[in-house]
């Protein structure tokens, strides 16, 4: 018997297996490599019976804190960084996605307001500058897909002199729109502050850096590293089903092309983060997929640092204005997602917890669901906030060490790519990032938080 569909639409694949739950968590403990039908049963506590068991969810979600344990201890990890996104300009229309503003409210013709934002490359730098003072070692930069944004000026050259199909491939020069964004490698160069960590240039706004030419995505990449990047997010994944992605983001690249650019991006040697963004219109057999994805990518690759299970929030995006979905995942849904996704990722150490989805108390339960890593400081985020998520927009590391501390857990900073990670001294407050270029140990919150940051 199928688990309980979550939208009415008529899916190829749905959450019907052979495999039973009782052989899938025998294999889960054992730690023998899963299938996605093992996955199917593990995220529906057995397709046998209609809902979620609670007995089958603890003795998932025990498995999976075991085998956080054995791989990544008893440290919970968090890195010191700063979202520092471009621009809410974008045309793509994904109906999950509040965080955007239509690109014609932008222009030098529209004389209204709005709530966006596109920053120049100058303000960028600004604005990571002041951010080193208080301690980053990380720059995050994940944007909208603004219709003057280009790879550089080569590529800006190349699509002004082809004006006939820029409706085609969303290309407007930066003339017509009151703050010119520069191209994206002038923004990578303007947020290399001191060597800060720059991560950044999602599959999607790789697809936007290339319209228009036969460029590779390994140039695309190529051009980037050089300017300064230094990994890469693996964001607008959502599900990677195309199915699903028909629904939710039909203007957005394929699975297929997702993965190219990942590969792309790790020939180059940048490393990798990885993403699922659930509870919306997929069911359990889609999630599944999802998840063999990914590390079928990282079988090929060994780039992915994290994996970062994301929780639909819903409230403002299109898809709960537009009636199609009425409410996100549960918690018994998340707590099984991010379990199934410590035993299926047999290859990627590190799971992410993010506290903008679940808030404290639910992102607490998922380090014992299999997560071993707490997010980060952020300093400022909009994408979730703007959909209609609650839980706040910036975390320090007083609040950190409590929380982890309060669980059993030991509290420990960390650089993007967990090439260091420092446990922290629970018994010498107060708390402070040391890895960034400029940090010395001074909580942020001692600091005045710039105007700069908090725009």
């Amino acid at each position: 018997m199928a688990a309980t569909s979550r939208a009415p639409f008529t899916f190829d694949h749905l959450p019907i297996t052979d495999q039973s739950f009782e052989n899938a968590l025998d294999k889960a403990r054992s730690g023998s490599r899963l299938n996605v039908d093992d996955a199917v049963e593990l995220l529906t506590t057995g397709t046998d019976t209609l809902g979620i068991d609670p007995l089958r969810k603890e003795q998932v979600l025990q498995a999976a804190d075991q085998r956080r344990a054995e791989v990544a201890g008893e440290v919970v990890t968090f890195v010191a960084n700063l979202n520092n996104n471009i621009t809410t300009a974008c045309n793509t229309g994904c109906l999950f996605c509040n965080f955007k503003d239509s690109a014609y409210l932008f222009e030098k013709r529209y004389n209204g307001h709005h709530n966006g934002f596109t920053k120049t490359p100058e303000t960028s730098r600004k604005t990571v500058e002041d951010a080193l003072n208080l301690g980053i070692s990380e720059v995050c930069s994940v944007s909208g897909l603004h219709p003057a944004l280009v790879l550089n000026s080569e590529h800006r050259e190349i699509l002004n002199s082809s004006p006939e199909y820029h409706n085609s491939i969303h290309y407007k020069s930066a003339e017509n729109y009151h703050v010119d964004p520069g191209t994206y490698c002038d923004q990578i160069r303007a947020m290399k502050v001191d060597q800060i960590h720059v991560h950044s240039i999602t599959p999607e706004e790789a697809d936007h850096a290339k319209r228009g030419t036969d460029w590779s995505y390994r140039d695309v990449y190529h051009e980037l590293k050089k300017s300064g990047l230094n990994s890469v997010p693996g964001t607008a994944a959502e599900i990677l089903v195309d199915e699903v992605r028909e629904i939710i983001c039909p203007g957005k690249i394929s699975t297929t092309e997702w993965v190219c650019a990942m590969e792309a991006a790790a020939a180059e040697n940048l490393p990798l983060t990885a993403t699922i963004m659930y509870g919306h219109v997929e069911n359990e057999m889609h999630r599944a997929m999802h998840l063999e994805v990914i590390r079928d990518l990282q079988d090929r690759t060994q780039m992915i640092n994290e994996f970062v299970p994301l929780s639909f929030v819903y409230p403002n995006t299109p898809l709960h204005k537009r009636g199609i979905v009425s409410t996100g995942a549960t918690p018994s849904e998340d707590e099984l997602l991010m379990a199934v996704s410590r035993l299926f990722l047999d290859n990627i150490d590190n799971i992410q917890s993010s506290w903008v989805k679940f808030g404290d108390s639910q992102g607490l339960k998922m380090l014992s669901c299999g997560a071993n890593d707490f997010m980060g400081t952020l300093l400022t985020e909009e994408i979730t906030t703007r959909a209609g998520g609650k839980f706040g927009q910036f975390r320090s590391f007083n609040e950190y060490v409590g929380m982890i501390t309060a669980v059993g857990r030991i509290p420990a900073e960390r650089t993007t790519t967990y090439d260091q990670i420092v446990e922290l001294d629970t018994d010498c407050p107060p708390f402070g990032p040391t890895l960034g270029p400029r940090a010395d140990g001074t909580p942020m919150l001692s600091k005045t938080i710039p105007s700069t940051i908090l725009s």
